[in-house]
């Protein structure tokens, strides 16, 4: 089995404004990225020998310009419930949010926490966060964090340091949280924040198409002993399900006639077959 951690639904263009949409063309260099997200494109790119589960948000975030309802995603799961994992997003910045919080969990049956601390231009490690924190632990709901780097120029790079979590891990340790795309360009601080903190996880989502820089990020993870946190995702539709595991298992063909030492071909099948659902406490 596959557990795609980390995949996105929304309206498109409906959920992002004007200004959204055109900063987003610098997603990924040289490629436009198509934003229209449906299930039979998700489907298309997943390996026909393999089942596939997949933890599926939108996002809240006023200062850069995107709103995915809730609703949007619990109705999206309701359509495909043995393979997609709905979670809530709330954006503290706004009022209402911990309305939010608790409706899209008790009442839409959404069952993790997507956060955007840079896009929403907040710290994750911020007071006001703290009854999130405390009801995440209550209801055992795990929270997945936008770590790293951004195409929205007004989103603040300082709310996106790996290391802003330790805090909330130290106060909040029944939490699991999965930091997204390993932080980067902040690889070796998501690392050792994960080595530190028992329930503190990484995702590898939306890397492997800058794949020296994954080599190096994976190499640490080696050297640091922090395979078993690493938790495989996509970032669809900004890629897809194979293409992730193509590129994960390319890594080492770079090398061929140099002397760099090679990523542990084994881990990398652990990698992409982990079952992230039990270690982060969802039911299948």
């Amino acid at each position: 089995m596959i557990i795609d951690v980390h995949s996105h639904f929304w309206r498109f263009p409906d959920d992002f404004t004007e200004d959204f949409m055109r900063q987003a063309r610098r997603a990924r260099a040289g490629k436009e990225v198509d934003l229209t997200v449906t299930f039979d494109a998700y489907r298309r790119h997943v390996p026909v020998e393999d089942e596939v589960k997949t933890v599926v948000f939108g996002g809240k975030a006023r200062l850069s310009g995107l709103w995915i309802d809730d609703r949007t995603i619990a109705d999206y799961v309701a359509l495909h419930p043995r393979e997609l994992i709905g979670f809530l997003s709330v954006d503290p910045t706004q009022t209402g949010w911990e309305k939010e919080l608790r409706n899209g969990h008790e009442e839409l049956g959404l069952r993790g926490i997507k956060l955007l601390p840079m896009y929403a231009g907040f710290s994750p490690d911020d007071a006001r966060l703290e009854p999130l924190w405390r009801y995440a632990e209550e209801k055992s709901l795990p929270v997945l964090l936008h770590m790293g780097t951004t195409f929205i120029a007004q989103a603040p790079l300082a709310f996106t340091l790996p290391r802003l979590i330790e805090p909330v891990a130290v106060r909040h340790p029944g939490v699991k949280i999965i930091l997204a795309h390993l932080g980067h360009p902040y690889e070796g601080e998501c690392i050792v924040v994960i080595r530190k903190h028992e329930n503190v996880f990484a995702d590898v989502s939306a890397l492997h198409y800058r794949p020296f820089q994954l080599y190096h990020s994976l190499m640490l993870a080696q050297e640091y002993g922090v395979w078993h946190k690493l938790l495989f995702g996509t970032d669809f539709p900004f890629t897809t399900v194979q293409a992730s595991i193509d590129g994960l298992r390319a890594l080492n063909d770079m090398l061929e006639g140099t002397k760099l030492p090679r990523l542990d071909a084994a881990e990398i099948e652990k990698l992409i077959h982990r079952d992230s659902l039990r270690l982060l406490g969802i039911e299948p």
